[in-house]
């Protein structure tokens, strides 16, 4: 026992270390005043000094977050409503078409999907920029919250919807009280989720991108193509300290969440 726990923490160990080492030395060396990354000649903050004096690239990082957020935040209202859509198709058949067609988004590769979105919206004629980045991110961010809702609507038991119905309560009342609150930290997790991938997303957005509106992701890619600079280094790492936080709010909305039920049932 002693061994497979020795290697298995081995291996955990070596997977987190080539995971994780090149974002710390790309981190370590944006406090590098040398201006390269061969050789650390000094601590500096000169590169985060020019990342808020551009101001250009302030706004290109607000665009990325009022992306993320809107996306997230429609991509989560739809994705409740293709959840329990999916759930209380009474067809065997049909639900399993619908969740073979939800699945395929997330198995596409980005390419064709940014592709597809691109030929979409020449042909209907909606302008390359803000609204076809919103619209792709808002189609890619719907399957992920749909997958992370299903599992919860399907632990629930119909008896918690019976008897709410039996003690008076509308279809409203139903759902704002009874199913909401329980798919609560699956709402909750694909909404991050849903926000992660649209801060971090590239291929897509590079697709469905119009001149005069640019994402952090297309912006570092072009920035990287002029050549090496480490002004790259200290925008990834505040995009990379700014993953952790969301990560680390969710823990703790998850935690709380947890604790609730705890005393609700200890009550």
């Amino acid at each position: 026992m002693m061994k497979k726990w020795k290697w298995s923490n081995i291996y955990l160990i070596l997977v987190f270390v080539i995971l994780y080492a090149p974002i710390f030395y790309l981190m370590y060396y944006s406090f590098n005043s040398g201006g390269s990354m061969r050789e650390f000649e000094g601590f500096t903050l000169q590169w985060y000094k020019e990342v808020f004096q551009d101001t250009r690239l302030l706004i290109i990082v607000l665009n990325t977050l009022i992306i993320a957020l809107l996306s997230s935040v429609i991509s989560t209202i739809l994705g409740i409503i293709g959840a329990l859509a999916i759930i209380y198709v009474k067809r065997r058949r049909v639900q399993n078409a619908l969740l073979t067609l939800n699945n395929v988004l997330i198995v596409s590769p980005d390419v064709i999907i940014g592709a597809s979105f691109l030929i979409l919206f020449t042909i209907v004629g909606i302008k390359l920029g803000f609204t076809s980045v919103l619209l792709a991110h808002i189609a890619f961010s719907v399957p992920i919250v749909v997958i992370m809702i299903l599992p919860k609507l399907q632990e629930m038991s119909p008896t918690l919807i019976d008897a709410a119905r039996d003690l008076g309560a509308s279809r409203f009342q139903v759902l704002s009280k009874v199913i909401l609150p329980f798919i609560s930290p699956g709402i909750f997790a694909g909404f991050f989720l849903a926000l992660t991938y649209s801060l971090d997303d590239f291929a897509v957005t590079f697709f469905v991108t119009g001149n005069g509106f640019s994402t952090l992701s297309v912006e570092i890619y072009s920035l990287a193509r002029r050549g090496v600079s480490l002004t790259i280094n200290a925008l990834s790492t505040l995009i990379f300290l700014f993953t952790v936080l969301l990560v680390v709010g969710y823990y703790f909305v998850s935690q709380r969440n947890l604790r609730t039920k705890g005393g609700g049932v200890e009550k």
